[in-house]
């Protein structure tokens, strides 16, 4: 299984993009640029009749990444026949020779884990892993047992991604002992866990709220302050953290707005692109686009999507920009000396030490979604792939 971002452009929009292309990615990379590399994670239940042909077409769009749901989205008198038709269509996918993202799929309970891996038997290698819900310390262990031992007897590497989404976390009084609890647990089993994924939606029922579209989840406070704290905890750049994703965007279409559009006009002006700065917000894209720089901003990679058309603006955003590449790689060359210099832009100061993190992580991102040319825009950027959507 092989997948590169932007591989379903034509070589000459490559070309013209991006100064540095992105990598190739397969089941042997590292786990720590593949957790980067996820991208927009698409969402589909298990119980669709075509998963096979749906998964191909997706990675024939550009989803590298997607999650075969067999929890929340599917009703509990379907689980049994949803999980039927995930290892039938797993096993399609395979024997196929489709090209297709890695896919995860989101379970119930552990037993469903070595249930799905003996089911698929020899097309095994169609599975990168696994998605465990409502993750805790006493809750998760058992979760994380089952893909470990599933692994060994597949003779084949499975990888678990945990969500953060139980009352425990959102509920101030048990939150940081539940954090701590998650984080001793996933750190005896590092080598298995490639990102930790965030549940606002469940975080939000706790409290039986639900964002509009005018918004982001950063500005339901409640749920803010939750994510930050995961940050804190699970997502330290100091060698005891994992990447952490971010949560979902649901909404795909249009409606009645309170609020003024958040795209500004100008950089789609220079561009000629006023038709493409309409049909973005048409479809509500324009909230997307806030949250996922806020998501990155707070330190959040990737993001959990529930339709084809999120898929091209979050990979839009994650591309390096050709000012982020310069500053990164001066900081790196710089690193083991302290001080300051400024920016071959010449418009910041560049500090060897405390930008060390960021730069290395803004290094892994460029192998991923490689980076942009040093005349492209992200107007650019959503032209060419979010105009196609």
């Amino acid at each position: 299984m092989s997948a590169r971002h932007f591989s379903h452009l034509p070589d000459e929009d490559v070309e013209r993009l991006f100064s540095r292309p992105p990598e190739a990615l397969g089941r042997a990379c590292p786990p720590a640029l593949l957790a980067v590399a996820l991208g927009a994670t698409l969402y589909m239940p298990g119980t669709r009749p075509r998963l096979a042909h749906d998964l191909a077409r997706q990675a024939a769009q550009g989803a590298v990444s997607s999650v075969v749901c067999l929890e929340d989205a599917i009703a509990d008198a379907d689980v049994e026949q949803a999980q039927e038709n995930v290892v039938a269509q797993l096993r399609e996918l395979s024997r196929s020779g489709a090209t297709a993202p890695f896919v995860f799929v989101r379970v119930r309970h552990p037993e469903q884990i070595p249930a799905i891996v003996a089911g698929l038997g020899d097309d095994a290698g169609a599975l990168t892993g696994f998605v465990l819900p409502k993750f805790t310390e006493s809750h998760g262990a058992a979760f994380l047992d089952a893909v470990d031992d599933s692994a060994a007897s597949a003779g084949l590497r499975l990888l678990a991604m945990p969500v953060i989404e139980s009352p425990e976390i959102i509920h101030r009084e048990t939150r940081e002992d539940a954090l701590l609890g998650v984080q001793r647990l996933l750190d005896k089993h590092r080598s298995s866990v490639l990102a930790v994924r965030t549940g606002a939606t469940d975080l939000c029922s706790v409290y039986g709220i639900r964002r509009g579209r005018d918004l982001t989840i950063w500005d339901v406070r409640l749920v803010a302050g939750v994510l930050t704290d995961v940050v804190n905890v699970l997502g330290r750049t100091d060698g005891t953290g994992f990447v952490v994703t971010g949560p979902v965007w649901e909404y795909f279409s249009g409606d009645e707005r309170l609020f003024k559009p958040q795209l500004r006009h100008t950089p789609f002006d220079q561009h000629d692109a006023n038709r493409l700065r309409a049909d973005l917000i048409t479809r509500d894209l324009d909230g997307l686009i806030r949250e996922v720089v806020l998501d990155k901003l707070n330190g959040l990679t990737g993001k959990t999507v529930i339709h084809p058309s999120h898929v091209p603006v979050v990979h839009a955003l994650s591309v390096v920009t050709h000012e982020e590449y310069a500053d990164a790689t001066d900081v790196l060359g710089a690193a083991g000396r302290s001080g300051v210099s400024p920016s071959r832009y010449g418009n910041k100061m560049n500090e060897s030490k405390p930008h060390l993190s960021w730069a290395e992580r803004t290094i892994l991102r460029a192998r991923a979604f490689g980076v942009s040319a040093e005349d492209v825009s992200l107007v650019d950027l959503l032209a060419a792939t979010a105009g196609r959507a």
